[in-house]
């Protein structure tokens, strides 16, 4: 019902702009994954929840995307209203694509028809992709400043109550410096890096560095919040799950020319204040943002470019105006940002270690709890205790994304999420149990799934377990070229399930941010085209997270974290180097979800191997804890397979 309400204060407002549809994304002004409430905006509007999706509204439909990790949880949250287009089934086109091809939306949008968005929430690089073929097919792209649902969140919070002000504000916690100890490399030395960068001529990319000519790299606009937190070594607390804060960043190239950090100055401690003064750093409200760039626009030379990475937004680009920005480039802080230096590993090393203790603790107690069956143990009190034992930890700083703890059918649920309200299922020690978790240290960030079963599992449940297991290990263990890529390296995880005419609709693994973001580009393992832009290289860190999901039945996932590292191999053929992978997650992988004669003997010998070398770095600390229960739980998981 306030789906359907929402939709038609929604249409009113198209009307008033004469407009014939309008889109809503999932994002906010800096591209974030996971928003602040005030952001929320396609949440809000259709009910669904999920992380990742499109929504278009039209006058007479709504429709909406969202890929394969949230097929099934979009089909539940939407109401009848909506149309929901699974995106990554074949015979389904992209949102883009449904609006530039006239044979998916002629009927709706015909020509002269003008399409709505808030210019903060669109990537420069989709727009200037998506205007020009809109255009061709007779329809235009209409950037319209004050967001529309917003004005329909905010009367609607003023029909509910006089109390009430409209949406939620914007978070200002307190933002704190991240010492060198910690962060490995000063934010001096990351600044004169980033400009060494701005320097070279290939910055512009493309297109732009053939137009170029005598042109010059004024600066850089930086609108990622983790790009930002990282450069200059800072950290927040503003959105959930990610250590960052809501701010801008312009950077110009010349030494001489002082950084400005756009940030609301109420979340800006003595000491970070002080920290930024003599880092050299000029403080504004963020607020001003906009009108900084546009009166930058105005003492721009005819050669000055600006570099606004691709995923910064629109209206960013229009108030420097787009002929002056070089939008085809990720920007330089993605890619040095994604490399970790020695500090930054040794942090994640030690971080999963200490992890593990938790993860080895909360396992223990809960398959302790089914079998003394101690009341109706539901998946999200179960996700509550993790979250205790991980609490309890040195440098703990919070949870990198909402826990996943899924009993059964709900597993399948590629990003389920537990309801906290009382009315998440029972935990059924008969079926499969999966659990995605991951927290926040000062020293590192972690992502784990494990897969266990309290009982007697299929055979079907083993078999498909093991192929997941296999493609869990081929990717683990692989070693390869200097010149490859996440997109050449996927099939390695799949191959095991092809066998079987298995699969997963989702990536086998993202990059990992160092206290920052549990999901990093640039670099991936995956499907995405885009991860064939981008080399693996050593110190990346990544997820390795192949899966198998049964709709309505179980959901299986094994992830651990790896680092890139340089290989040793006997020969370097044509001089090209070699990589290979270091697991960095400590946690045992179950074995009773193992069918021992799908393996070979090298699969099986890893397995042992690891599971060795999860007891003998976390068996001491989970003793110097006192928890008997945890450690006798430990040893037993970490007993060897036997060949059949």
């Amino acid at each position: 019902m306030a789906s359907t309400s929402r939709l038609a204060a929604l249409r009113t407002q198209l009307d008033k702009h004469n407009l014939q549809a309008y889109i809503v994304d999932s994002s906010d002004a800096h591209s974030n994954e996971y928003n602040a409430p005030l952001d929320d905006r396609r949440a809000w509007l259709s009910a669904f929840t999920g992380s990742a999706g499109t929504a278009i509204v039209l006058l007479d439909q709504a429709l909406l995307w969202t890929d394969g990790r949230y097929h099934q949880q979009a089909a539940q949250q939407l109401s009848p209203d909506w149309t929901l287009m699974k995106h990554g089934v074949p015979s389904v086109p992209s949102w883009t694509e449904w609006l530039t091809t006239p044979a998916h939306s002629s009927s709706a949008l015909p020509r002269g028809a003008r399409i709505g968005l808030d210019p903060a929430l669109i990537a420069v690089a989709d727009y200037t992709a998506l205007a020009p073929a809109l255009a061709t097919a007779g329809v235009e792209l209409v950037p319209v400043r004050n967001n529309l649902v917003d004005i329909v969140w905010d009367a609607e919070a003023r029909d509910a109550s006089a109390g009430e002000h409209g949406k939620p504000k914007r978070p200002k916690e307190d933002v704190f410096v991240l010492a060198d100890e910690h962060a490995g490399e000063g934010a001096r030395s990351k600044i004169e890096r980033v400009r060494k960068e701005l320097d070279k001529q290939d910055v512009f990319g493309g297109d732009a560095k053939a137009k170029s000519g005598d042109k010059r790299c004024w600066g850089l606009v930086v609108t990622q919040l983790d790009e930002i937190a990282w450069l200059l070594n800072l950290r927040g607390s503003d959105i959930p799950y990610n250590p960052v804060f809501f701010a801008y960043l312009v950077l110009p190239t010349a030494t001489a020319s002082r950084p400005t950090l756009f940030i609301d100055l109420d979340q800006v401690p003595q000491a970070t204040y002080d920290y930024l003064t003599q880092l050299d750093v000029l403080i504004e409200p963020y607020d001003d943002f906009v009108a900084f760039l546009e009166g930058v626009s105005k003492v721009l030379s005819e050669q000055d470019l600006v570099v606004l990475p691709s995923r910064t937004n629109l209206a960013s680009a229009l108030a420097l105006t787009l002929a002056r920005c070089v939008t085809s480039t990720r920007g330089p802080i993605s890619s040095l940002k994604a490399v970790k230096n020695p500090t930054e590993v040794q942090g994640f090393r030690d971080c999963h270690v200490r992890d593990g203790v938790a993860l080895v603790r909360y396992f223990a107690w809960l398959e302790n709890e089914l079998a003394r069956g101690a009341g109706e143990l539901r998946e999200y009190e179960a996700a509550t205790k993790l979250e205790q034992f991980r609490s309890e930890l040195p440098h703990f700083r919070g949870l990198s994304f909402s826990t996943i703890s899924s009993t059964g059918a709900n597993a399948s649920v590629i990003h389920y999420s537990p309801p906290s309200d009382g009315r998440s299922a029972v935990i059924d020690p008969t079926k499969i149990y999966l659990c995605d978790s991951g927290a926040q240290f000062t020293d590192g960030t972690t992502d784990v799934t494990r897969t266990l079963h309290f009982g007697e599992p299929t055979a079907f449940e083993k078999r498909a377990y093991t192929r997941v297991l296999q493609g869990h290990i081929a990717i683990d263990a692989a070693v390869f070229p200097d010149t490859t890529t996440g997109y050449m390296l996927d099939p390695w995880a799949r191959k095991a399930l092809w066998q079987d005419g298995l699969d997963y609709r989702h990536g086998t693994g993202h990059g990992v941010g160092h206290f920052l973001n549990v999901h990093e580009g640039p670099m991936g393992i995956g499907t995405r085209v885009a991860y064939n832009d981008v080399k693996l290289e050593p110190h990346q860190i990544l997820s390795n997270e192949p899966g198998y999901y049964h709709d309505g039945a179980f959901g299986i996932r094994i992830e651990n974290l790896v680092c890139v590292v340089p290989a040793k191999t006997e020969h370097s053929f044509g001089g090209v180097k070699y990589l290979a992978m270091e697991h960095l997650t400590m946690c045992p992988i179950a074995t009773n979800l193992v069918e021992p004669s799908l393996l070979e003997m090298r699969e099986l010998e890893w397995l042992n191997s690891y599971n060795a070398e999860v007891l003998a770095k976390v068996g001491p600390l989970v003793r110097d804890a006192g928890d008997q229960l945890a450690l006798e739980w430990l040893e037993r998981q970490c007993k060897p397979v036997r060949a059949v």
